[in-house]
């Protein structure tokens, strides 16, 4: 019950996160983004289809990358489930990456990706929204990613904006979170925090090193035990 208590404190707070964001400054976008996709060059307005809200996935995959970041693809991997219920209020999603288009597209035919992914190669966009960087940049020591300065090891980096059109066509830039703002698109960590071992990433080179693309995960055999087989010595070493 105790624990209840605090899960409850929990998501009162994060609901009075969420109403913080609708509170904050709206920042007219007036420059010109233009993108590759599949029906050809669009802007960034047009990226909004019939929807007044828009959430864009910068999803790390650069020129010449032979696949996409695990880390954005697990992320991707829970889209397409969720795109009729997006769209039923009123938000629109896409992915943008800094690679060409058919370097995006081969990727998410492996995949087997429904979602619209498009390329801003050419375009300020990605580096405008801090998820790209030049050789420059990086030789600095520090780029601004997720506001602020700090040391980054790539080129790319994760990120998720969003974006409101008004009722004249102006698009309004209302949100963006980086870092590991951007497990709110990972259901799975959310499934896995219930359950006895949780992530049980404690002993990994680092967080998520265990991801992989769903198309190259080994079958493993079960970690649980038949109950009537375990030996005192073996509850010993598991705890």
């Amino acid at each position: 019950m105790a624990l209840l208590a605090r899960e409850k404190e929990l998501m009162r707070l994060s609901d009075e996160l969420a109403r913080g964001r609708r509170f904050l400054p709206r920042h007219h976008i007036d420059k010109l983004y233009c993108f590759e996709g599949l029906d050809g060059t669009c802007t960034l307005s047009q990226l909004f289809g019939e929807s007044s809200q828009l959430i864009v996935q910068h999803f790390m995959l650069g020129p010449g990358w032979e696949e996409g970041c695990p880390s954005c693809s697990f992320m991707a991997d829970h889209v397409d489930a969720m795109l009729p219920h997006l769209l039923a209020r009123d938000v629109a999603f896409c992915a943008v990456s800094r690679a060409p288009l058919q370097e995006l597209e081969r990727f998410r035919q492996r995949m087997g990706w429904r979602f619209r992914w498009l390329s801003s190669y050419g375009s300020d966009f990605n580096s405008d929204f801090g998820v790209s960087f030049t050789k420059e940049q990086l030789a600095n020591g520090s780029v601004l990613y997720n506001f602020r300065e700090e040391a980054f090891p790539h080129g790319e980096a994760p990120g998720i904006s969003v974006f409101e059109r008004g009722a004249l066509g102006q698009v309004f830039h209302t949100y963006s979170t980086y870092g590991r703002g951007v497990e709110v698109m990972m259901g799975t960590y959310r499934l896995l925090d219930l359950t006895p071992h949780g992530r049980d990433e404690g002993e990994l080179p680092h967080t998520m090193s265990w991801v992989r693309h769903h198309d190259r995960y080994a079958v493993k055999p079960s970690r649980a035990r038949d109950c009537c087989r375990v030996t005192r010595s073996e509850v010993e070493d598991d705890r």
